[in-house]
């Protein structure tokens, strides 16, 4: 009897762990049939937000600066196909305009006094088209109705853009703005100089963000993202002050160097104070009656081939950040009938 009874205990105990690995097992094929039988869905998405520009007249070194002080504007529209739990891909169009300003970057005299003397500005709108990768640091779960509430992503790829610099001329009178490639504002396309900068440029756009499920079908979604370009005339600003001798004419000699322009042409700003300033930390003379704009031409300040960009070994960079609202576009599931 007790022999039975033993057999009878481990024959339960053997039961229990069979039944024990057999839900375990069953588990695992259910978490591996749920991957296998993800169904991949599109969205669309439209979104808007900042944009902030790193470059000559955004220094590095100066990244709040840089980021906030002349911050401007971005909107996206957006296409995603989403393969498996974790993995998409996104095609995506976004206008962002940038800008940069010697003047107001460094308070009017207050700043860096080589850039404030420098007296440049610029503004830019580009035209960005990407393909990027989506990396889920959230899973989606079996169909796009049942995705997390609340997920993470990254995002990295490629892009080609579209710009064109822009600045405005002296005349503080007017509003009158001029592109700056066919200026040729450092030499560009002048014998001796380099050939001027493509307006069609790579970039490399990458980036992080968080989206929250409204519905089934609608989402909200926050990210940041960088673009490393493959240019650093973004700004219209990379090399040295050319000869102006072999620049087109007055108008691309006026838009290469701003230096004794009394007022900050883009915003307005009376610059003699801090002119005045750099003539004397510099050149010390502190002569306080002498007209700064008469001797800064006096000078070697803009002389052929002294620098006229600050980071000529950094390529120009941008920042997005925007803010969106998707609709997913998948179906819902449906069962094959009985037969």
């Amino acid at each position: 009897m007790n022999m039975i009874c033993e057999k009878y205990r481990r024959m339960r105990v053997a039961g229990i762990g069979c039944a024990a690995i057999l839900l375990l097992l069953g588990q695992e094929s259910m978490a591996q049939f749920r991957k296998s039988n993800f169904v991949p869905y599109s969205s669309v998405s439209l979104g808007i937000g900042t944009s902030s520009y790193y470059g000559d007249m955004a220094p590095y070194g100066r990244p709040i600066a840089s980021t906030f002080g002349m911050m401007r504007w971005s909107a996206t529209a957006n296409y995603e196909r989403h393969f498996t739990p974790r993995l998409g891909a996104r095609a995506s169009f976004t206008w962002a305009r940038i800008s940069g300003d010697d003047f107001k970057m460094n308070g009017g005299g207050k700043g860096d006094s080589f850039l404030f003397a420098r007296n440049l500005h610029f503004r830019n709108d580009l035209k960005e088209f990407a393909l990027t990768g989506i990396f889920k640091l959230t899973p989606d779960s079996r169909s796009y109705d049942r995705r997390p509430q609340l997920g993470a992503y990254l995002f990295a790829g490629i892009a080609a853009v579209a710009h064109n610099p822009v600045a405005r001329v002296p005349d503080i009178e007017g509003d009158q703005w001029v592109r700056l490639q066919p200026l040729g504002t450092e030499g560009q396309g002048s014998p001796g100089y380099d050939k001027p900068y493509a307006l069609l440029q790579l970039a490399i756009p990458m980036g992080i963000g968080v989206r929250y499920k409204i519905n089934a079908r609608f989402d909200v979604a926050a990210e940041v993202g960088f673009r490393f370009t493959s240019t650093d005339h973004l700004d219209d600003v990379g090399g040295n002050f050319p000869d102006p001798n072999v620049l087109k004419d007055d108008l691309s000699r006026s838009m290469s160097n701003r230096s004794a322009e009394p007022t900050a042409a883009r915003k307005g700003g009376d610059r003699t104070d801090g002119l005045r300033s750099f003539i004397a930390e510099r050149y010390q003379i502190s002569d306080p009656n002498i007209d700064p704009f008469v001797v800064i031409q006096q000078t070697d300040f803009a002389s052929p081939g002294t620098l006229r960009g600050n980071s000529p070994t950094y390529n120009d960079t941008y920042m997005t950040g925007t803010v969106k609202v998707t609709y997913i576009l998948g179906s819902p599931i449906k069962c094959p009938p009985l037969k």
